[in-house]
């Protein structure tokens, strides 16, 4: 039996109440205006922003407002993404921008957190080339943030701090969040990933799978529709093993239905899925679903099967295809993206061909597709990679055409049919309101900004690649 995920527990809580308190005072006399302002720029996935949203819930209880002005800020974040080299490489860049920064308003703090900071390499890379650094942190440890910012504020030496074998496994519950926007929310379901595919650094930044329990999820999910959230994003790095470090395991479809059956007009989502774990039960209850959208993120990563037994995936390309299958049957209206990497070590284009294959089958609505990054640490980046770049880069493009080709037409299959679509915004170039069909498709129309916030029945007029055009039913 899996032992029970241990909670944050209340001396920690006391520790978190008395540094904010102290955090508050000090930025008080230390800001540079009436209040102090902290920037938070966050990098990566979803994960990524809802980490950034936690730890923007405790600068304001601290006292910040928030601005996008590197100039006006008191307190900088960086929130560091792993999975891609480039990703890496941007965060690099734009850290060492800010020496200048520090040099015109010596009293800023800056500081880097994330998956980055994880990795020992890049922390120490933080250490040794941008000493105006002064607090970076993993994590493992968000949870801890007010007693980081306190220790970075009063100490005269820089702190780094990232997380051990205990905290890897804590999950801490109640701390506070300030979230981006009102019509869109995120929830964290569980944390980590046990799959170790041999491209991925995942595992190594964030962990093993942690699941949380049930009724706090439920709670968090009943807060958010009360407040007027519309659209809720659960998230995990594999949410489809969802519930198997619980005492009493849960699974991820029983989870939905759970969330399913809660009074409200919203939408579910959820992200990631990964296609070893996804079930017929799952498939089902989001058939019979009464708030679940029928968009399913399902990466197959390569249609080819040897590419797939190297990277670790855990099936092959006839039980992707029999998943898909058996989903269209039961979700005639199933929206399907999913993430591709081109040019994995050794993939011959042949076997890439298998992959292009595979999304004109599939008949996907959209594609994240990237060509390989090597992670140091993950068994992939030991394995031969004699592609050039340039070729890769060649099948990239090949690729996409091919999926534009379908996007195009799928959009165009939506041309007079009636959608709901949860309005999220005004475009301020066009005038146009836009938001979101059920299968997660950009819609533009014209109509009353009332409308942002809600739902409305929108006739598709137009379709481009993969953004339709409509008016009001």
């Amino acid at each position: 039996m899996a032992a029970e995920t241990p909670l944050f527990s209340q001396a920690q809580t006391l520790e978190n109440d008395e540094a904010v308190r102290e955090v508050r005072e000090i930025m008080a006399l230390r800001a540079r205006g009436s209040a102090p302002m902290a920037l938070v720029r966050t990098y990566g996935c979803q994960q990524n922003v809802s980490d950034s949203e936690k730890i923007k819930g405790f600068l304001a209880q601290m006292g910040f407002s928030f601005t996008e002005d590197e100039e006006d800020a008191d307190f900088i974040l960086f929130n560091t993404c792993a999975v891609r080299e480039h990703a890496e490489d941007r965060v690099f860049g734009n850290v060492g921008a800010l020496k200048n920064v520090k040099r015109r308003h010596s009293s800023t703090l800056i500081a880097v957190c994330g998956c980055m900071m994880e990795e020992e390499k890049a922390a120490e890379r933080i250490r040794s080339v941008f000493p105006f650094v002064g607090l970076v942190f993993g994590t493992h440890v968000i949870h801890r943030f007010p007693q980081l910012l306190l220790r970075a504020l009063t100490e005269e030496k820089r702190v780094f701090e990232r997380g051990d074998d205990s905290e890897d496994r804590e999950i801490a519950e109640g701390l506070p969040v300030r979230r981006d926007g009102a019509v869109k929310a995120w929830l964290t379901v569980m944390y980590g990933c046990n799959n170790f595919c041999s491209y991925c650094i995942v595992p190594y930044v964030r962990g093993r799978e942690r699941s949380r329990e049930p009724q706090a999820i439920l709670e968090e999910f009943r807060g958010l529709v009360r407040d007027g959230y519309k659209d809720i994003t659960l998230l995990g790095q594999n949410v489809n093993s969802y519930g198997k470090t619980l005492r009493t395991p849960v699974s991820f479809a029983r989870l939905l239905r759970m969330l399913d059956e809660i009074d409200g007009d919203y939408r579910i989502r959820f992200m990631t899925s990964h296609p070893k774990d996804l079930t017929k039960e799952l498939i089902d209850t989001i058939a019979a679903g009464r708030h679940i959208s029928h968009h399913l993120h399902l990466p197959f990563q390569s249609g080819n099967n040897r590419v797939l037994k190297e990277m670790n995936r855990g099936y092959t390309r006839e039980q992707y295809l029999d998943l898909i299958q058996y989903a269209k049957e039961k979700i005639t209206d199933l929206s399907l993206t999913s993430d591709v990497i081109v040019g994995f070590p050794g993939e011959s284009y042949e076997e890439f061909l298998d992959t292009v294959d595979l999304i004109r089958r599939v008949e996907f609505t959209s594609l994240f597709t990237f060509i390989y990054s090597p992670r140091t640490g993950t068994r992939a980046a030991g394995l031969p990679d004699p592609i050039p770049a340039e070729e890769k880069s060649k099948w990239l493009r090949e690729l996409c055409a091919e999926q534009e080709k379908i996007a195009a037409a799928r959009c165009a299959s939506s041309v007079g049919t009636v959608q709901r679509v949860l309005v999220e915004e005004k475009n301020p170039k066009t005038g146009l309101l836009t938001g979101r069909t059920d299968g997660n498709i950009i819609v533009d129309f014209a109509g009353d900004p009332a409308f942002i916030g809600s739902f409305a029945e929108v006739r598709i007029t137009s379709a481009r690649n993969w953004i339709l055009g409509g008016e009001l039913a």
